[in-house]
């Protein structure tokens, strides 16, 4: 039984990890399709219009800025209603299966839509079609888990999607730089071919799905009971799997602030992108190197610890990035913060997955995955505007952020008594 457990969850993390792929391809990819002469771009941009009193310049980059938060508020802020569904209707793999369509679906979009509108919609879509499959994978996850093996299962699952969404932009910028290419006698330019690798990649996980997946019957026979969003406990508290989800906000939104401030740290460090491009992948490189033996260690000895240690290794490690002046040493510190992540990740969501009641995985461990998803979309909104204010200010939120949650694992997340 163990082994066919095993070999399940292996499905959903070699299907998490081709979607994580062809999302990360697009990541890559629609600023530069965008910023391109390929889109028509809306007639206000270049003016100024007036929002909340406010003058914004309506910059290509502002509207690039747009397309990729819209993905992730859409995604973050659907995930608890999916989730919560498919408790209630005890179906995990349609869920999967319709939010592949629409990932799909919106890949395939941008083969035919060149109107900045559209492929806004485009991306909304995905970002829905998100909501329905990432909950749901997770909660799989979970249901496919004994107790002991959690957070090894999550570590595994969250290995094989940073491999995914760490190698697809470096594909991406193969697949560009290679068109155009002809294909059955149709010549394809280079963008459109990464489009094709994002269609098929949803493609792929569906069909792994398809396969490989079904509903457990555990999930079926308890649905529909009590899968309602606890804010606070018994005792008053903050409940600890809201509290887990805060902490991940911080989490994540310490990893977003990197990535828009690209052309300000190569300046800053007089560097090229090379090294940037090292940089960011350092921290992608650690979660990858440790997510797996950090949760099986969480089985052994508890998830607490290392909620704990790896906040207090983030802290310091985002808080360095504001004041570094050498590539080098921002290396070693963007590796370190990926350790810490690591720390952090696996063990909250084994932690989560064992408070969750029997057919309620789905809306617990959407409090997670949320968290996740709208640290990164708030990050990368903030890390631009506050670095206006200085280079160090994003990190320096940052990493009070972070103490914050290290407060609240600290006063607020316990293991479970049973």
């Amino acid at each position: 039984m163990r082994s066919q457990l095993d070999a399940r969850i292996l499905s959903l993390a070699i299907a998490r990890m081709v979607s994580a792929l062809a999302n990360s391809f697009l990541v890559v990819v629609l600023p530069l399709y965008i910023g391109s002469q390929a889109v028509t771009m809306p007639s206000v941009t270049g003016s100024t219009v007036s929002v909340f009193g406010l003058g914004i310049d309506v910059t290509v980059e502002l509207l690039i800025a747009i397309v990729l938060s819209l993905f992730g508020f859409l995604n973050s802020l659907s995930q608890p209603i999916t989730g919560s569904v498919s408790d209630r209707t005890g179906k995990r793999k349609v869920f999967l299966l319709v939010g592949l369509a629409l990932v799909a679906t919106g890949s395939a979009g941008y083969l035919v839509f060149t109107d900045y509108y559209l492929v806004l919609a485009m991306r909304g879509l995905q970002g829905i079609g998100a909501a329905f499959s990432i909950p749901i994978t997770v909660a799989l996850v979970n249901e496919l888990s004994e107790q002991g093996e959690r957070g090894g299962n999550f570590g595994l699952f969250n290995t094989f999607r940073l491999v995914g969404f760490g190698i697809g932009p470096v594909i991406a910028g193969v697949v560009i730089a290679g068109g155009p290419y002809v294909l059955a006698g149709v010549d394809v330019t280079g963008f459109d071919a990464a489009f094709l690798v994002a269609v098929v990649g949803a493609a792929v996980s569906f069909g792994l799905i398809t396969v490989l997946i079904s509903d457990p019957e555990r999930a079926a026979e308890s649905a529909g009971k009590d899968i309602s969003i606890r804010v606070r406990g018994e005792d008053g508290a903050l409940d600890p799997v809201f509290a887990l989800g805060l902490a991940t906000i911080v989490m994540a939104l310490s990893i977003a602030i990197y990535a828009p401030l690209a052309n300000v740290i190569n300046a800053r460090l007089d560097q090229g992108s090379f090294l940037y491009s090292v940089q960011f992948g350092a921290t992608v490189l650690a979660n990858v190197f440790f997510q797996l033996p950090l949760g099986r260690l969480s089985d052994r000895y508890g998830r607490r610890p290392f909620l704990l240690g790896g906040f207090v290794l983030l802290v310091p490690a985002t808080l360095a990035q504001g004041f570094i002046t050498d590539s080098y040493l921002m290396i070693a510190a963007r590796f370190i913060q990926g350790v810490a992540i690591a720390a952090v990740f696996a063990p909250s969501l084994a932690l989560a997955g064992d408070l969750a009641k029997e057919g309620a995985s789905g809306s617990t461990l959407s409090l997670l995955t949320m968290g996740f998803g709208l640290g990164v979309a708030v990050g990368t909104l903030m890390s631009g505007f506050l670095v206006a204010f200085g280079f160090a200010v994003p990190f320096i939120v940052a990493a009070g952020g972070g103490v914050v949650g290290l407060g609240l694992v600290i006063t607020q997340v316990s293991e479970p008594t049973a």
